[in-house]
């Protein structure tokens, strides 16, 4: 089945983030809008009909584009979904001219990690934690 992926709004992001178990205490729309604020930033969702079912949120720092939010709800996992977002972000990314895209998860995310690994991302630094399933691992993307 074909899930298509076109920009959302920020409160389509936070209504499915609110639904992805991975994201404990998912920021809600004013943490979006204070991030995106006079930056360049990219919201998508996938779709299933008229139900946002996954979503990757991001934005410029540091002169980079920085990954920053994401998930697929837990029963559409598996379908290509995540991929699918993965790529229309970084076709988005190199169209306007960035030569990389960063991330960050937690230890704790294998998913992620694997997914990131597969996708052409190399670790780039480790923020340690007293859990070590609580460190913050940095990926990185060169388009």
């Amino acid at each position: 089945m074909n899930y298509p992926v076109t920009p959302c709004t920020v409160e389509t992001a936070v209504q499915v983030s609110r639904q992805v178990p991975e994201l404990e205490a998912p920021y809600g729309v004013e943490e979006y809008r204070k991030r995106f604020e006079n930056t360049p930033h990219l919201i998508l969702a996938a779709w299933d009909g008229e139900k946002a079912i996954g979503f990757k949120a991001g934005y410029e720092r540091d002169g980079y584009f920085y990954s920053w939010m994401g998930g697929v709800l837990p029963a559409y996992r598996k379908k290509g979904i995540a991929q699918a977002l993965a790529d229309a972000q970084e076709e988005w990314a190199k169209t306007r001219g960035y030569d990389s895209i960063t991330f960050k998860t937690r230890n704790v995310h294998k998913a992620m990690l694997i997914f990131a690994l597969r996708n052409g991302f190399d670790i780039i630094a480790v923020e340690e934690r007293e859990e070590v399933a609580a460190n913050r691992i940095w990926l990185r993307k060169v388009l």
